[in-house]
């Protein structure tokens, strides 16, 4: 196909401003989809994203459109637009040459649309700013166009206006993606190279590879290379997305399409890698990918210990999907075994979570939710701590690095000063604030990433009455007065309920847990002693009461020394069942501690 009648493209937006409802119309008019095979959310297959509704992986399609009697092909790859997922939106960037920059007229610029037209503008790609929702009663399409100019220095007088639910000025759209947007590059006749953007895993039919050819032309039986993990496969099906899986005979330059040959072995493949021809080689690869930063770590332990191997293939299939996490074996006493992850963020994490609980049927128990530390030891050398369990005594460091991220926080005027105490109240330090309108200003504050991890997102939204957005960045890794909280039972440091806190909330930290430990442990035939301590220092104590079982019951009358000999052997049995016996922490307490907040 001839280059100049290609454009790939990608919508980018803040979440909730339409960009699969515009996805959806784009299909509906273009005619890749017929009225009767029309549903919302067409283009997002999974059942997460359905009742959430959220993009949460980038889908490629492919959409035909007639501008002057001449037939383009548009290749698009709708975005996710949550901040956890960043790393989807960079990748389907680097697989095009323009993006349809989204912004909601009633709602204005948002955190994550500065954060992601800055993406767009890093990429160089052609941007096109479209104003959506236009239709309804409250927009504010001059005001917004007003925004995106003074937040972005995007150029937006002929930004364009639209209705993504009702269709109107979609038609514009497409022909503003052809006028606007640079046709790709590439020689069909040089040696291929092709991005290998995305993968999903079929059962029946192993790994298909979602890839955008950049030079040279794929055939179907070539033998293709990966040039990162030097295995080669047979191209046995390649085609486009219309939306479904078409297969074709060629893939040329500037095409975007998927490549099935039978992969089984999950590690053959890299996300990011390059895809050549066996007989006729590229000289070196293409730039990929830069590897994900995971700010979130946290375990995931299987209820029934005989699960382990289920968890890890579960692990490995998702990673093929969602290369932006990743999993490590990791040991607990209170726990067993079970994996270490890291993820973007909160809600990466979750949707991690419920995708093995629903697509693999698995039963988990998670820690609490952990950031990376760094820390510098006495002879001089760095370390990374990516669990509580893993820092070492006070005596082996000089001091603990956290990360500290600057948020954005978009807000209505009139909630400038509640969300100033928010921020201070969470260590966070004023960076600056601008006036984007007469209502809407940019706060921003570097605050420790552990700080905003919980709840601060939450109270976001509940002082702003839901109109707040943030977008967060890493700073860098700052010392603090931080120290490892120990959770004790009977003396016996339980890993998976200790964490790392400023020393400042280390007191209410402790004593929030040890109440509901107390609450949860069910009463044993001895005396259960519950400890939060930071080092030596004993900061909370609870006991639970024993069992208490009438041995003299059996006794009629008779002398007082037969009861008080068994009393006596009582008491020495329950202090030999103290000093060996095991205490069962049942699984509902860790959910209830892991789970929960510090009221």
């Amino acid at each position: 196909m001839n280059t100049q009648h290609i454009r790939n493209f990608s919508i980018v937006a803040h979440i909730d401003h339409g960009k699969s409802t515009l996805a959806d119309r784009m299909l509906e008019q273009s005619g890749a989809v017929q009225k009767r095979d029309m549903k919302a959310q067409l283009l997002d297959d999974m059942e997460l994203e359905r009742e959430r509704g959220i993009t949460i992986k980038a889908r490629a399609v492919t959409i035909p459109h007639v501008k002057d009697g001449v037939k383009y092909t548009l290749n698009m790859i709708d975005t996710p637009g949550h901040v956890d997922f960043n790393y989807e939106v960079e990748k389907s960037m680097q697989a095009c040459e323009g993006a349809i920059l989204l912004v909601d007229a009633s709602q204005g610029v948002e955190a994550q649309t500065v954060a992601n037209a800055y993406l767009a503008i890093e990429a160089d790609l052609d941007i096109i700013p479209v104003l959506n929702k236009t239709d309804l009663a409250h927009a504010r399409p001059d005001e917004v166009a007003e925004e995106i100019e003074n937040s972005l220095g995007i150029d937006a007088t002929d930004a364009l206006r639209v209705s993504a639910k009702s269709g109107d000025g979609v038609s514009e759209v497409l022909d503003a993606i052809i006028d606007r947007i640079a046709p790709p590059k590439g020689d069909p006749e040089a040696p291929l190279q092709a991005l290998i953007f995305d993968a999903v895993y079929n059962e029946y039919r192993g790994i298909i590879v979602y890839l955008r050819v950049m030079e040279g032309t794929l055939n179907q039986r070539d033998k293709a290379l990966m040039m990162g993990s030097d295995k080669a496969y047979e191209a046995v099906e390649i085609g486009t997305f219309s939306p479904k899986m078409t297969p074709c005979k060629t893939l040329g330059p500037g095409e975007v399409g998927y490549f099935i040959s039978n992969i089984k072995t999950l590690s053959d493949l890299r996300i990011g890698d390059t895809l050549t021809l066996q007989h006729k080689p590229a000289e070196k690869m293409l730039p990929g990918y830069d590897e994900p930063k995971h700010m979130v770590f946290a375990d995931f332990y299987p209820t029934n210990p005989g699960e382990f191997e289920e968890m890890r293939e579960a692990l490995e299939t998702l990673l093929l999907s969602d290369s932006s996490f990743s999993y490590e074996p990791v040991t607990s006493d209170a726990l067993g075994f079970g994996f270490r992850c890291g993820f973007l963020g909160l809600l990466h994490m979750e949707i991690i979570q419920e995708r093995l609980e629903r697509e693999h049927d698995l039963d988990m128990i998670q820690t609490a939710p952990s950031v990376t530390y760094k820390i510098k030891l006495k002879n001089g050398e760095e370390q990374w701590v990516m669990s509580p369990g893993a820092l070492p005594s006070p005596d082996q460091y000089e001091e603990v690095l956290e990360p500290i991220v600057r948020v954005s926080m978009l807000i209505p005027t009139e909630y400038v000063g509640v969300m100033m105490t928010i921020a201070t109240e969470h260590r966070g330090v004023y960076v600056r604030q601008d006036y984007l309108s007469t209502t809407r200003v940019q706060l921003v504050f570097d605050i420790p990433l552990a700080e905003i991890m919980y709840d601060f997102y939450d109270k976001l939204k509940s002082a702003t009455r839901g109109y707040g957005t943030l977008n967060y960045d890493l700073q860098g890794y700052f010392a603090d007065d931080l120290v490892k909280l120990l959770i004790l039972v009977n003396a016996k440091e339980v890993d998976a309920l200790s964490s790392i806190v400023h020393k400042s909330r280390a007191d209410v930290r402790g004593r929030a847990v040890i109440k509901k430990l107390r609450k949860e442990i069910p009463r044993h035939l001895f005396e259960v002693r519950l400890q939060a301590a930071v080092g030596s220092r004993i900061l909370a104590r609870e006991s639970i009461a024993p069992l208490r079982k009438d041995v003299t019951a059996k006794c009629y009358g008779g002398d007082i020394s037969r009861k008080r000999k068994l009393l006596e052997k009582q008491k020495a049995g329950k202090r030999k069942m103290r000093q060996v016996g095991n205490v069962d922490i049942p699984q509902k307490a860790f959910l209830s501690i892991l789970g929960g907040d510090d009221k």
